[in-house]
């Protein structure tokens, strides 16, 4: 997934970038409404997470903000401000789910996953297709029954394929969910991890759509 974090306090907000990155996760992070605004308007993210109080605003404008535009990106509100109310005033502004602070960062992680598959219109936590089977919780791939060993990046890209099997995700698509803005895309990117993959799953597992980009292989 490629999350956008939007938390003030720059220790909080590098402990999520470190540690949603161990879970397979691309993160961007801002630190203020403004910047959040900027940041939905140009990219597109597969989950948000809010902290209200921020230095500029509330949080809840930029869910309001989100959600008024016809915004769906599954968001996360993540803050200190937990009482009863506080977490209604969020899920009524279009909020998908509610942490309070402290959080654990592996129950994040799940309800980060859960929201995705909600917003991808799917129950089953596996993903399946073509004889290939992938956890996003594990971070495992089975193909045909036998274990596949990806790389991090490998990973993402065949998750991309995946959750929607047989459409076509152009490079850029796919690059986005390998690279956050502080990154440099190399070039050849997404075509080194095609073929990684091709040699893992079949060489025919992944097709080719020339001038457009990638889509898993769902049949014969």
């Amino acid at each position: 997934m490629r999350i956008l974090v939007v938390e003030d306090d720059p220790i909080l907000s590098n402990g999520l970038k470190v540690g949603l990155g161990f879970d397979g996760s691309v993160v961007d992070s801002v630190a203020a409404c403004a910047d959040a605004h900027v940041a939905l308007a140009t990219a597109r993210f597969d989950a948000v997470v809010l902290d209200i109080m921020l230095p500029d605003g509330s949080g809840l404008d930029v869910l309001r903000d989100m959600r008024d535009r016809g915004d769906t990106t599954p968001v996360i509100l993540l803050t200190a401000l937990d009482d009863t109310p506080d977490r209604v005033r969020g899920l009524d502004t279009g909020a998908d789910d509610y942490l309070g602070k402290p959080f654990d960062l592996d129950e994040l992680a799940a309800r980060l996953r859960a929201v995705a598959r909600r917003n991808e219109g799917r129950a089953a936590p596996v993903l399946r297709a073509a004889g290939i089977a992938l956890d996003p919780a594990g971070l495992t791939v089975t193909a045909s029954g036998e274990t596949v060993s990806l790389s991090r990046r490998e990973f993402a890209v065949l998750s991309a394929l995946m959750e929607r099997p047989g459409v076509i995700r152009s490079r850029s698509d796919l690059e986005d969910r390998l690279y956050g803005w502080q990154e440099e895309i190399e070039s050849n990117a997404v075509e080194v991890h095609i073929h990684n993959l091709r040699a893992k799953l079949g060489r025919t597992a992944i097709e080719t759509i020339r001038g457009l980009g990638y889509r898993l292989r769902t049949s014969t």
